[in-house]
């Protein structure tokens, strides 16, 4: 009997990888992670509204916690009563060895184990000073951060690193950018600012101080580019004329680029705003010339009312009929009287009245 062969065996495909499938992993990490700048709708890019927000390429990491230490005053009056012991052991083992008797030796041996036990009481010791913080490793492992002020006594294997949470201002130099509508123009701001996390401060970013002057003054030349210095549209915002609410969100961006460094935001104002020297004398003469029309606007528009109401007073009240020549002769009166800018000199005309009159 002839037995028909058995199908073809076809290999399992491997798996496929990552940029098989349309994900080409990013050159120079694993994986394909990479820097994020996040704030905004899908794909990581900020909205027109929503402030930038810098996160780490690896996520959130490394956040801070408490590390457990403790009152480090008796730690230090043991490690004394150990050193005054060590040097009692010590000169009475060097006096034993000396009259050859091997009891100083023993003697002399827990000598030099109380001064190392108390050597290491007292590295253990650390001092917290208000508006501080102590950040603890463990052979470059994060362990945790004593906030609590005074005398604390922690593992002494534990590497310490103060850092300073006391409010801070950071002042940022004049910048020259240009405004939304291109203007050069020198802007210049305060960022008042508070370490939050200290583990973030430490491991997040390299350096948290300069790396909060940096973001501010990004922050600060991004909000100069997004407004223009100053606008005759009510509806429209300027730097100028809406400080407190340019004033809100350069505290928001600021706060949103500097979160990752573990950093609040306290407040933040504008100090110094200007045209740029070049175009100042320009702006200047533009500014007094809109000014000059809004103002004649405003005074073109209150004449033609009290013009309009003059003559609706005269003929509701049958003061005297006046005719269409007439009608005209008196606006054009009363505009001039009411819209120049010297002081009117009246003129009595009686050529009317003698024409009546013959």
């Amino acid at each position: 009997m002839s037995q028909n062969p058995p199908p073809p065996q076809h290999p399992t495909p491997p798996p496929q990888q990552p940029w098989q499938q349309g994900q080409h992993p990013q050159p120079g990490r694993p994986g394909g992670h990479h820097p994020q700048m996040t704030g905004g709708p899908a794909g990581g890019r900020p909205g027109p509204d929503q402030p930038t927000r810098i996160e780490s390429v690896e996520g959130d990491r490394v956040r801070e916690r408490p590390a457990g230490a403790v009152s480090g005053y008796f730690a230090i009056v043991g490690a004394v009563v150990l050193l005054l012991v060590a040097i009692l052991l010590g000169l009475v083992g060097f006096g034993l060895m000396i009259g050859q008797n091997p009891l100083g030796v023993i003697l002399l041996v827990l000598g030099v184990l109380a001064f190392i036990a108390s050597m290491f009481l007292f590295k253990g010791c650390t001092s917290v000073a208000p508006g501080h913080a102590v950040v603890l490793q463990l052979y470059g492992k994060y362990v945790g951060t004593v906030r609590q002020s005074g005398l604390r006594f922690v593992n002494p294997l534990f590497s310490k690193i103060q850092i300073s949470t006391r409010i801070r201002n950071h002042e940022t130099s004049t910048l020259k950018v240009n405004d939304l509508d291109g203007n050069p123009i020198e802007i210049g701001a305060v960022v008042v600012w508070q370490v939050r996390d200290t583990a973030q401060a430490m491991f997040e970013v390299d350096d948290f101080e300069e790396f909060v002057a940096i973001q501010a003054e990004t922050a600060v030349r991004h909000i100069a580019n997004s407004y223009a210095y100053d606008s005759s549209d009510p509806h429209r915002m300027s730097l100028r004329d809406n400080a407190d609410e340019i004033t809100e969100k350069l505290s928001a961006e600021v706060a949103a680029r500097v979160a990752a460094a573990g950093v609040s935001i306290i407040e933040s104002r504008i100090t110094q705003l200007a045209y740029a020297p070049e175009i100042a004398r320009a702006m200047l003469q533009r500014q007094q010339a809109t000014a000059v029309v809004a103002a004649r606007q405003l005074i073109v528009e209150g004449a033609v009312g009290m013009v309009e109401t003059a003559i609706e007073q005269i003929e509701r009240r049958d003061i005297v009929s006046l005719g269409h020549a007439e009608r005209s002769d008196l606006v054009t009166n009363l505009m001039i009287v009411l819209c120049g800018d010297q002081a009117a000199q009246p003129t009595i005309s009686t050529t009317r009245n003698k024409q009546s009159g013959t």
